[in-house]
């Protein structure tokens, strides 16, 4: 089994793991992974490319994922991302939306492994990191665990070594990206088994996991796991992934810690003209479970969207669930 970054990471998510949420995961986790937003390779190529690719050296580890199917501009975009420190390109081979599809790339990209294998062994001509796939488990009726082999098997064959598998097949017509996150059952032994059959390969798992304990049980099986939407919506699963999963000796952040860690942060945003809510949003479910969680959600999500809101409006949410706080901001 691995011990490096892949043995635990935060999955890419749309809307969701920008630079603020990713300095504010770090926090948390010193050791796990962290992802990008998917970002597609046009734009990239003909857009803005500061805003699109930067990150700063408190995000730690970040892969980069790319969405395309256009090997040529995959391999450009790749090279532009270069400079900006990334540790890892990993390409959407697994996203359902129709609109991903009306761009052929994503999941759709499971019924043509060699065009995938193409744009694999492109990136990999243009970088010098680890190039990687995050894939289904199939889709449509192309679901059999010999077409997943199959795809495994091309796209390996470009030196390609990590996959990440989301445990479910996608269905590109008749569910929407959230049924496609939902509906198709898990099959998580059909994950195990490509292990077993490819000892070779770092497999991660992906899909439905919610806990750390859940995810110690698939590392029985697999190199990695990724959790998703339960590190976003409950962040502080995080804070003890360090100590469980990569360092028995590692201390475990608190809630205030996480607080306290990204006000600089914060701080620097609002200074070049950002908005509070830009950070915060990704803040909202750090108490979930927690006395109180609702004031402290309910204040920024009502205070932090507001153009004059600053630190004051994060503080006075904390003073809500811990009113003996004393913010180090304030000495």
């Amino acid at each position: 089994m691995t011990t490096g970054a892949h043995r635990f990471s935060v999955a890419p998510m749309m809307d969701w793991t920008d630079r603020h949420c990713r300095a504010f995961h770090r926090q948390l986790t010193r050791h796990a992974l962290l992802y990008t937003e998917m970002v597609t390779a046009p734009a990239i190529l003909f857009g803005d490319r500061a805003r699109l690719l930067g990150r700063s050296d408190e995000e730690g580890l970040v892969a980069l994922q790319l969405g395309g199917s256009d090997p040529k501009a995959l391999a450009e975009a790749a090279a532009i991302s270069a400079p900006y420190g990334y540790c890892e390109i990993n390409l959407n081979v697994g996203c359902p939306s129709d609109r991903v599809q009306e761009g052929r790339f994503g999941a759709c990209l499971m019924a043509e492994p060699d065009l995938v294998a193409e744009c694999v062994a492109a990136m990999q001509g243009r970088v010098d990191v680890p190039v990687t796939v995050k894939c289904r488990i199939g889709i449509d009726d192309q679901d059999s665990e010999s077409d997943l082999q199959r795809f495994i098997a091309i796209v390996a064959s470009t030196g390609c070594r990590t996959f990440i598998v989301h445990a479910r097949k996608a269905w590109l017509k008749g569910l929407s990206p959230k049924e496609n996150r939902e509906i198709p059952p898990l099959d998580y032994d059909r994950v195990y088994r490509l292990k077993a059959q490819h000892p070779e390969l770092t497999i991660i798992i992906n899909g439905g996991i919610t806990d750390l304990d859940a995810a110690a049980r698939h590392l029985e099986h697999v190199d990695g796991v990724m959790l998703g939407r339960a590190a976003y919506q409950t962040p502080y699963v995080l804070a003890d992934v360090d100590r469980r999963f990569f360092d028995p000796a590692a201390p475990v952040p608190s809630r205030i810690d996480a607080i306290e860690g990204i006000i600089p942060h914060i701080e620097r945003h609002l200074a070049g003209g950002g908005r509070l809510n830009n950070v915060v949003r990704h803040m909202l479910g750090l108490f979930h479970g927690e006395p109180r969680a609702r004031l402290f959600r309910r204040h920024l999500s009502e205070n932090a969207p507001r153009a004059d809101a600053t630190i004051a409006t994060l503080l006075e949410a904390v003073s809500l669930v811990d009113p003996s706080w004393q913010p180090l901001a304030a000495e």
